[in-house]
């Protein structure tokens, strides 16, 4: 079976993880989100793509839940020390592959092709696609103005209440190579329980990427990324109340109008299921928290059961 996942945020690569034990890594497309992406220091980031990455390489750290495990910090250090910038936390081995990236961007190497090459070199053997090699920001939209995404999330710990958020560059963007024929050639898709708004939208932002969802003949999966009304981490319920006017599995699936079958809930939310089905979406309730490796496995099972 032939499996594309949308993804971003931490939750998206641990799910991808447990997607690539169910069906087999050469099974598996992730699509990555590209709105996060920043530039710090010369260095061009991309924290969604590397999460994917980080997760399949096994080399994600798990206990802070972001970045890689066993980091070091010594270049943030001695850059702040002498008045570069430190708001946004760079360890030492990060930055080994960050330098790598913006070399090579540098030299007119498309995002998609430095991404596959980063994965072979860390023996990731699904394939990880930006959305797009096109520029593609997300800005979020607060009382007095807007705010580059990272400003928004990391400098102010996404204290600001959303109002609205934005994809600068959406009209313009193209799917990277390889993204419409995965989408064209795949037998389940899925999106990862990650923030609608600034994980998957902004993916969908991609005009040929959501045509390619409205006119698929294979099953939409999406995973609820919230549980009771609260996610694990980050922003999401406090964005859906703000913006979709609820944080309830009806809201989630709110977000992608003709665009899923059916939306995966915790069992906690078992009671939402008829709200969710009046949208027309099938409600499917299993246990949705990746506590643990069983638990990541079980749940990417029950996804492709779907298929």
């Amino acid at each position: 079976m032939r499996v594309v996942v949308l993804s971003g945020g931490i939750g998206g690569g641990r799910f991808c993880v447990g997607m690539v034990e169910a069906a087999g890594p050469e099974r598996l497309t992730v699509v990555g989100n590209v709105g996060d992406d920043v530039d710090v220091l010369g260095l061009h980031v991309s924290p969604d793509l590397d999460s994917v990455l980080y997760a399949l390489a096994g080399l994600s750290d798990e206990v802070r839940g972001w970045g890689r495990a066993d980091e070091t910090w010594n270049a943030l250090e001695t850059a702040a020390a002498l008045g570069g910038e430190s708001w946004f936390r760079l360890g030492d081995r990060d930055i080994g592959l960050h330098l790598v990236r913006a070399d090579a961007l540098r030299r007119g190497e498309p995002l998609s092709a430095v991404t596959a090459r980063l994965a072979a070199a860390l023996g990731v053997r699904s394939r990880i696609l930006p959305a797009t090699d096109d520029r593609l920001r997300t800005f979020v939209a607060v009382a007095g103005g807007e705010l580059a995404f990272q400003e928004w999330f990391v400098g102010r710990q996404h204290r600001d209440e959303t109002l609205g958020v934005r994809f600068e560059g959406a009209d313009a963007a193209r799917p990277a190579p390889g993204v419409g024929e995965a989408l064209a050639a795949a037998d389940l898709i899925v999106v990862a329980p990650s923030n609608p708004y600034i994980s998957i939208l902004p993916i969908l932002a991609v005009a040929e990427i959501r045509a390619a969802l409205e006119r698929r003949r294979v099953p939409c999966v999406a995973v609820s990324p919230l549980i009771g009304g609260k996610a694990i981490k980050g922003p999401a319920a406090d964005m859906l109340r703000a913006l979709a006017g609820g944080a309830e599995p009806a809201h989630v699936a709110g977000c992608y109008p003709g665009l899923v079958d059916a939306l995966v809930i915790d069992d906690a939310d078992a009671a939402a299921a008829a709200a969710v089905e009046a949208l027309g979406v099938r409600a499917v309730v299993v246990p949705t928290l990746m506590r643990d490796a069983a638990a990541r496995r079980a749940l990417a099972d029950a996804v492709l059961a779907l298929a």
